[in-house]
């Protein structure tokens, strides 16, 4: 083996254990503290740098069980069950996209908080492998009820509205503590595009989409598959 390839291969080999190391510390340290911020708000503020961005930690207790399950029942209604990954869902949109022009994602709530707190925000398979492993370690290591705090407060609601408390306060101006059933609905409507849709003006297919996620709340049992996640 030549020199310079040999070199070559203790190289990556040492960047490889530095990033599977480095990358399970973040992941295990995030488990008792919380996120300061996000990358996807570094990618915000890098094209939108004159923004003021608006975020408050809000600690599980603080936060409205009303949004807890509409964006479960919005988002990911397996939450409580899978490992990361919900491949049911994943075939379904596979067999939705063959035969239509709009991409439909499966993303889980633990791929999401792992593409926004770990990752740039961008469509590709070497993301998407960074995606998986985060999400693996994620699982492994938090509790259900981690994830979806850490989510709720992370998640973009509106340019430069970062979090549930700044969304609750920013749309409807009381805290996440105070958000009714029907404004949690709104909320958990416009994840797909919050920068496009407005949870008080609403159109049409918002407040279609609102509705159904009222009733899969009460599908899903709202406190009750809340204590699941404990």
């Amino acid at each position: 083996m030549k020199p310079l390839f040999k070199k070559f291969l203790n190289i990556t080999k040492k960047v490889i254990i530095g990033f599977v190391l480095l990358s399970v510390l973040l992941v295990l340290l995030m488990r008792w503290v919380d996120p300061f911020g996000s990358m996807l708000m570094v990618e915000r503020k890098i094209t939108h740098w004159n923004v003021t961005q608006q975020r408050t930690w809000k600690d599980w207790d603080q936060i409205s069980n009303n949004i807890k399950i509409a964006v479960i029942a919005a988002e990911d209604q397996n939450f409580s069950n899978h490992w990361g990954f919900d491949f049911k869902a994943i075939n379904r949109a596979l067999q939705y996209n063959q035969n239509s022009k709009k991409i439909r994602g499966a993303s889980t709530i633990t791929q999401q908080v792992a593409k926004n707190i770990f990752l740039w925000p961008s469509r590709s398979w070497v993301r998407k492998g960074f995606e998986s492993w985060f999400t693996l370690w994620i699982e492994l290591t938090w509790s259900k009820q981690r994830i979806l705090e850490v989510y709720l407060n992370s998640v973009e609601w509106d340019e430069g509205v970062f979090g549930v408390e700044a969304a609750s306060r920013h749309y409807f101006n009381v805290s996440a503590s105070q958000l009714t059933p029907t404004q949690a609905s709104l909320l958990a409507a416009i994840l797909p595009n919050p920068r496009k849709w407005s949870p008080i003006n609403p159109n049409s297919n918002i407040q279609r989409k609102a509705e159904w996620i009222r009733t899969q709340m009460n599908n899903l049992g709202g406190k009750y598959y809340l204590d699941k996640l404990k």
